[in-house]
């Protein structure tokens, strides 16, 4: 079978390509999935040059998130031909991933794909718009209405971000985009924001200890200057949800915003978090927050086309989503 994979040379420099490489045998409690559709997130790209946070077996396939059909089951939770969706856990990290054409996992990471979604709709959203629902459910979950006032999303032209944009916009809330992209501000209002703000602009108060209050939410999904500004912006009784680090993983703050304005920062993690929080946030992303302007969004691409993205999303020049086509 082809498969994108990352290993190790004699010189033990990293390289990447697509390989013919052996399918996976299936073991007890197991179950093997025929590959239709997954993406790219930045975790794929840092598990492509060989980041040891992500990844340290080589070599390796790479791809956080898959979706396709049960061929092979060893667990009485799956039938065979069932459409299935996995991401997060340890896929695509030291467990080989999603850019294959078959991917064996432990049945306890699948999730039925709901009825209304197709495959492919399934991995324009994957990590990244799993990862947008559970900040928005936060949100949500926490008091924040669409009367609240604006939500503020950092990384906006990123998978996380674009989606997160397009479903706020679409449930009613007012949208500020925040990006570093000002060629892009014609893309994000076309998705659903009311106003970008560039990033220059947004941090040249850096320094304050608080700043007039602005926000009732924000999504982040950078880290670092960008979310400390965020955090100081943020109106009383506000919160803010973390669940990236494409800018910084520090953070450098203070805890006026939480001591003097009841500030909320929650931590998003999309992978290691119950299957029922997973299930109840795709049965979302399949209904209430389903939004119909994915192909605006969507750089749809092969294997072959995985190694000029990574770049992109490496260097910061990718907008939106990366699907990845797995021909069989």
């Amino acid at each position: 079978m082809k498969a994108f994979v990352v290993e190790k040379n004699h010189n033990d420099e990293i390289v990447s390509g697509v390989k013919d490489v052996l399918k996976p045998i299936c073991g007890e409690n197991e179950i093997i999935i025929k590959a239709t559709y997954s993406s790219l997130n930045y975790k794929d790209a840092l598990s492509s040059v060989g980041n040891p946070g992500v990844t340290r077996v080589f070599p390796h396939i790479t791809g956080v998130d898959v979706a396709g059909e049960i061929v092979e089951t060893k667990s009485n939770i799956f039938k065979v031909g069932q459409k299935v969706i996995v991401t997060g856990y340890d896929l695509g990290m030291n467990t080989n991933g999603g850019h294959s054409q078959y991917v064996k996992v432990p049945a306890f990471w699948v999730v039925a794909i709901p009825s209304s979604l197709s495959d492919k709709e399934a991995m324009i959203y994957g990590t990244a718009g799993l990862t947008a629902a559970l900040s928005i459910n936060e949100l949500i979950d926490n008091n924040i209405t669409q009367e609240s006032g604006d939500i503020l999303v950092t990384g906006a032209t990123g998978g996380v971000g674009s989606l997160a944009v397009a479903i706020l916009s679409k449930l009613g809330f007012n949208v500020v985009a925040l990006s570093g992209k000002e060629n892009k501000i014609n893309y994000l209002k076309e998705i659903g924001a009311s106003e970008v703000v560039l990033r220059e602009e947004f941090l040249k108060d850096i320094s304050k200890a608080l700043l007039k209050p602005r926000f009732a939410g924000v999504i982040d999904t950078t880290g670092g200057d960008i979310l400390s500004t965020a955090l100081k912006q943020t109106n009383y009784d506000g919160v803010v949800t973390c669940c990236g680090l494409t800018a910084s993983s520090s953070l450098n703050t203070n805890i006026f915003p939480f001591i003097l304005r009841g500030v909320r920062l929650i931590g998003i993690d999309s992978v290691e978090c119950s299957i029922e929080k997973k299930q109840d946030a795709w049965e979302k992303l399949a209904s209430k927050y389903n939004v119909k302007n994915l192909n605006e969004i969507t750089n749809e691409i092969s294997l072959d086309g995985i190694k000029d993205a990574y770049e992109k999303l490496l260097n910061g020049t990718a907008v939106g989503r990366y699907l990845v086509k797995i021909d069989n």
